[in-house]
C-alpha cells in the first residue's frame, strides 16, 4: 500500500461540523461505497481498487470520522449512528441516492445501520442495493475482541492509548492476520502513520465504544441483515481469531442459505491478505 498514490487522489469534503477525506474513483450508475474497519482507514481498499475499477465499478472510499486523514475531534462522542449520518450526508453531497456497500470490521456495523435505514424506508436514507461484508462483528455474541480492545474499552483506555507504540500495534495486527499472509512492515508503517496522524491515538478509547453499541443495538442491526430484501454476501477469512469461522457458523445457524465465500487460509483482513480472491468473489456476487 502507498499513502501518496492513494490519498493523492482524495478530496476533503465539508459535512456540517466535520470534514471527511474521500477517495472517489471510476464511474458507474450505482457506486460502491467502501467502508473500512477499526483502527485503519480507506487505504485498506487500495489492494482491491485497480481490479474493481477494471470491472467497471465506481468506488467511494471515505476515511470515517476519527480515522485516517478525516477529522478527529477530541470532544466528540463517536457513534455508529453518527458515522451513518455522515456517510448519508457525503453521498447526498455527491448527488448519490443509492449504493452497493462493501464493508469490513467496524465498517460492517456502519453498513448494518445504513441497511436498516434503507430497509425501513427511513427519512433521508440512502437506498442500499446490496451489501458484502468482510470479517467483522456481525453478531455480538460471536465477536471475540482482542485483549487490547478490551483494555481500550475499560477505564484504563485513555492511559493505555497514550502509551501504545508502533511495536505493540505491529504485534497486535500480526496476531489477527493468518500465519501464511502476515502484514509487511511497510504496510504496518502505513497503517500506523494514518492512525497516529493528528493524535489519533488519543481518541482510540472513544472509537472503541462501537463494541458496546453492537450489543445494545443487536436487534436492529442483526435483524436488518437477516430480513434484508437485497442481496447479501459474506467473504470471510476463516483463520481470523476475532470474527472468523466461528462467526460464519453462527450466521449459518440463523440463516442457512447465506451466501458465503470462506477463505480457509486467510485472517481478519481478506482485502489485504488475499485481494485477488476477494475481488473474484465480489465481482461474481455483483453480476
Amino acid at each position: 500500500m502507498d499513502i501518496e498514490s492513494w490519498y493523492g487522489r482524495s478530496k476533503r469534503l465539508n459535512l456540517g461540523a466535520h470534514t471527511l477525506c474521500v477517495v472517489d474513483l471510476g464511474a458507474s450508475d450505482v457506486p460502491t461505497l467502501l467502508i473500512h474497519g477499526f483502527p485503519t482507514a480507506s487505504i485498506d481498499w487500495q489492494p482491491l481498487a485497480p481490479a474493481l475499477l477494471e470491472a467497471g465499478l465506481r468506488l467511494i472510499a471515505p476515511d470515517l470520522l476519527g480515522f485516517g486523514y478525516s477529522d478527529k475531534p477530541r470532544l466528540k462522542r463517536y457513534s455508529i449512528f453518527d458515522q451513518a449520518d455522515l456517510l448519508q450526508a457525503l453521498l447526498k453531497q455527491l448527488g448519490i441516492s443509492q449504493v452497493h456497500i462493501l464493508a469490513h470490521d467496524y465498517g460492517d456495523t456502519v453498513a448494518q445501520e445504513l441497511l436498516a435505514r434503507s430497509e425501513r424506508g427511513e427519512a433521508g436514507a440512502i437506498a442500499v442495493r446490496s451489501v458484502c461484508f468482510l470479517n467483522g462483528g456481525l453478531f455480538p455474541e460471536t465477536h471475540r475482541p482482542r485483549f487490547i480492545q478490551r483494555l481500550l474499552a475499560s477505564p484504563l483506555g485513555p492511559l493505555l492509548a497514550r502509551r501504545y507504540t508502533r511495536a505493540k500495534f505491529g504485534a497486535a495486527m500480526r496476531a489477527i492476520f493468518a500465519p501464511g499472509t502476515p502484514p509487511s512492515d511497510a504496510d504496518l508503517d502505513v497503517f500506523w502513520r494514518l492512525i497516529a496522524h493528528n493524535d489519533g491515538l488519543g481518541i482510540f478509547p472513544k472509537l472503541i465504544g462501537y463494541m458496546a453499541e453492537r450489543r445494545r443495538h443487536r436487534e436492529r442491526w442483526v435483524g436488518a441483515m437477516l430480513a434484508a430484501r437485497v442481496p447479501i454476501k459474506l467473504i470471510n477469512g476463516s483463520l481470523d481469531p476475532v470474527s472468523g469461522a466461528h462467526m460464519v457458523a453462527r450466521y449459518r445457524e440463523l440463516q442457512p442459505n447465506v451466501d458465503v465465500t470462506a477463505l480457509a487460509d486467510i485472517g481478519h483482513y481478506p482485502q489485504v491478505e488475499a485481494p485477488e480472491r476477494v475481488v473474484s468473489a465480489y465481482v461474481a456476487f455483483r453480476k
